[in-house]
């Protein structure tokens, strides 16, 4: 896709967790850059979010991915992220060698306790554990360059 097509201003990720494993991204750029990130990307002109998230899951894991129910949505004064929880269909974990530097699965506890797992993405995986969940406003600092931002996450709820 050409860089006209992309809409700078939504953005989409999601958690797979296959056999108590989540997969993760060792991310190349920005502010993620080194960090074990949930993936995603921005959602193209003409595209249903749904459809981003698969796209950006083969062209950055090579994982065949169907996007479930939302676990947490991002909004600040730039743009929004939705986050889903995704259930992997097929496909072998494998790096771009763009985006990210390499692709794992890794056992949800451990990666919860990793360093290198940033504050957002702990979240996600937490909120994609939960077996009944509303989503709730939840206290997140984000990013001080687009504050103030708002944060919904996933919760343990009687639906």
């Amino acid at each position: 896709m050409s860089i006209e097509n992309i809409h700078w201003e939504q953005s989409v990720a999601g958690v797979v967790i296959k056999d108590n494993k989540v997969l993760l991204a060792r991310h190349t750029y920005g502010n993620g850059k080194g960090m074990l990130i949930i993936p995603g990307g921005y959602v193209n002109y003409g595209e249903t979010p749904q459809q981003a998230l698969k796209r950006e899951y083969m062209e950055e894991t090579k994982i065949e991915v169907e996007p479930q129910d939302i676990i947490g949505i991002r909004f600040n004064m730039h743009d929004w992220y939705i986050v889903f929880r995704a259930k992997y269909i097929s496909g072998k974990a494998q790096s771009d060698n763009d985006e990210n530097s390499e692709v794992l699965w890794l056992d949800v506890n451990y990666a919860l306790s990793r360093d290198d797992v940033p504050e957002l993405t702990k979240k996600m995986i937490e909120s994609a554990t939960l077996k009944q969940c509303g989503l709730q406003y939840a206290e997140y600092n984000g990013n001080a360059k687009h504050a103030p931002s708002s944060l919904y996450i996933a919760t343990d709820s009687d639906l």
